[in-house]
């Protein structure tokens, strides 16, 4: 059986057996052909603010639906020309209204906002909105739901300023006409942020990624329900770095053996910071939901673009994204709200895209280019002949190199017949590498075996093959039910 693992996932390397390597985040391709994809265009899209976008492609439909919050009422921004903009800063109200809007596009680059005639908005519901005073709306399609009318889910805050505020779920059946929504019946947590709902295929339970406030700076946090009504109190899953590096809103998604989470990192503590009040995107990793981590603290997932407001580029202050849609060859596309201006100032947000090939979040290249890098796996059983590195060179017109040993440990000689001299690298499909050696692999079968790599101008993403990795680098003991590898 074939297993595959991303080499940004801790448990698969020994670092005592690393050499002159480090781990560096790939961002996703933006789409520049098309840039901005729709912004605030409706008088009803007084200020999108953060959006917080979820973008589903519905399959059966054939259609992408984008949800997004945005504010209805706010008397600071609505009828302010770009030069006051410019002139002042942007005071947010607490009476601001929020509320849920609706885009769909056939081929995921023209939207249309339709009008749903659903919320009256001054007088008239030609328009596409689906809630009124919903803040923070998670939305997510449950393909394994059996319950035609559940089969679209949404977390939100129900925020009616200066008169009640409190969590809720409802359901649609095709994603448009939804259910009244029903208040949680325990727990009621500021969640001022992207409410995003998920499936935990382990554990067969629904996951709720969230925010509270916490020690005086926002900290991510999960909740988890077994119908999707009765949520669990929302526990502490990530924090950032003090006022510098706190997470406003966190959507994950489940990507093989792990999650993958798009961290938005405002930047406040130093008024004079050319970061301050700005909001960069981080990619972060969890094994299980309860506890993410950083894939490398610091740096940004997808870029922020160019410039400062007004006239930089539609996404140089703020970045929110959306889990990806993925692609029927694999690869994966981010769409994501970017804002042109600073957090709590004036900006005008807009939903853009991005591309990332299967498999290529972050690879590990040599530090020092003019030597070679080792990466030492921890133990892995071997179970046949098949093993692969995703690999590609950094400069293409230059020499490269790749080469695999098999040992007992890291830290041992190589089996015979195992060595790098032994190891014949071939070209596989998508930038996958076939490797083989002098003697067949599957001679192996059954032992605990650890691989180690060589390279140098090289990128190495990920590894696959018929293996298992079998437990953590300080125990030799292989399969042991307290150590073993989980999902």
């Amino acid at each position: 059986m074939m297993q595959k693992y991303l080499l940004l996932d801790r448990r698969v390397l020994n670092p005592q057996g690393m050499e002159n390597v480090q781990l560096e985040v790939t961002p996703p391709k933006k789409d520049k052909e098309h840039g901005v994809l729709f912004s605030e265009s409706e008088p009803w899209e007084i200020r999108i603010d953060n959006g917080y976008p979820n973008v589903i492609y519905d399959k059966k439909e054939n259609i992408y639906r984008c949800y997004y919050t945005l504010f209805i009422e706010d008397k600071d921004s609505e009828g302010v020309s770009k030069e006051e903009r410019e002139r002042r800063d942007y005071q947010p109200r607490e009476d601001r209204v929020p509320a849920l809007a609706y885009a769909e596009s056939e081929d995921g680059i023209c939207w249309r906002k339709p009008k749903l005639h659903l919320v009256d908005f001054r007088g008239s519901k030609e328009n596409n909105l689906i809630f009124p005073y919903a803040h923070g709306t998670g939305v997510m399609l449950d393909e394994r739901e059996v319950e035609e009318e559940k089969r679209y889910k949404m977390v939100t805050k129900i925020d009616q300023p200066g008169h009640t505020a409190y969590m809720a779920v409802s359901f649609s059946k095709d994603g448009v006409h939804w259910k009244k929504p029903i208040r949680w019946k325990r727990f009621n947590p500021p969640a001022d942020s992207h409410n995003l709902p998920f499936w935990d295929e382990e554990k067969k339970r629904y996951c709720l990624l969230s925010r509270v406030w916490k020690d005086g700076i926002r900290i991510t946090t999960m909740s988890h329900s077994y119908d999707f009504l009765d949520w669990s109190e929302p526990i502490e899953t990530l924090r950032g770095g003090g006022f510098e590096r706190q997470i406003y809103a966190m959507p994950a998604f489940s990507y093989g053996n792990l999650y993958l989470g798009f961290a938005s990192v405002i930047h406040e503590g130093d008024r004079k910071s050319p970061m301050f009040d700005r909001v960069d995107c981080e990619l972060t990793w969890a094994v299980e939901p309860e506890h993410f981590d950083w894939v490398v603290a610091g740096q940004n997932f997808i870029e922020r673009g160019e410039g400062t407001y007004p006239k930089g580029e539609a996404d140089c202050g703020c970045i929110y994204a959306s889990p990806p849609v993925l692609l029927e060859n694999g690869d994966l596309l981010f769409y994501y709200m970017g804002g042109n201006g600073k957090h709590t100032n004036f900006r005008e947000s807009s939903l853009m895209r991005a591309f990332i090939k299967k498999d290529r979040f972050a690879s590990y290249q040599t530090i020092n280019t003019e030597e070679e890098g080792i990466l030492s796996t921890c133990k892995l059983e071997i179970q046949g002949e098949e093993l692969e590195i995703l690999a590609e060179p950094i400069k293409e017109n230059e020499k490269s190199g790749l080469s695999v040993m098999i040992a007992s440990n890291w830290n041992k000689e190589a089996f015979s017949g195992f060595s790098f001299e032994d190891c014949v690298i071939e070209e596989g499909e998508a930038g996958w590498k076939k490797v083989s050696f002098a003697q067949s692999l599957s001679q192996l079968s059954g032992k605990s075996v650890s691989a180690r790599l060589r390279f140098y101008n090289m990128r190495v993403w990920a590894m696959k093959g018929a293996i298992t990795l079998t437990g953590h680098r300080l125990w030799e003991g292989a399969g042991e039910e307290e150590y073993a590898i989980k999902r």
